[in-house]
């Protein structure tokens, strides 16, 4: 149920349908016997705070006391497929099908795109 258009609910008199706005009387504990506790729409009700909890310091995790570093052979062999996948598939275009090798056909795409797959994985290994 949503917030009535005027924000504000209103009670209906005895035997009619409740209509907007409508407002009506919220009934709250006891807080003593013998007396009533009914809020109505101008007194505030007054409600107990929330504890706080502590938060914990972030502390990051402790860092290795050596920095990884690539081997020397990664950055060309990762440059050189790369450039190998995309020189053969290109050949392999411009020729016409009949270079790099004319026995595979259409299978030299599947060795031009390996050679690339194999540049990519070298990759998520460089730091």
């Amino acid at each position: 149920m949503g917030t009535p258009p005027g924000g504000v609910l209103s009670r209906a008199p005895a035997g009619e349908p409740l209509r907007w706005p409508l407002t009506r009387c919220v009934p709250l504990p006891v807080s003593s016997p013998g007396r009533l506790a009914r809020a109505t729409l101008d007194q505030e009700i007054n409600v107990p705070k929330s504890r706080v909890r502590d938060k914990r310091v972030y502390t990051p995790p402790p860092r290795s006391a050596k920095a990884k570093v690539s081997p020397r052979w990664l950055v060309p062999t990762m440059i050189g497929c790369l450039v190998a996948g995309l020189a053969w598939i290109a050949l392999f275009y411009i020729t016409g099908q009949s270079l790099p090798l004319p026995a595979l056909g259409p299978w030299n795409l599947a060795i031009g795109f390996g050679f690339i797959i194999a540049g990519l994985g070298l990759a998520t290994r460089w730091r």
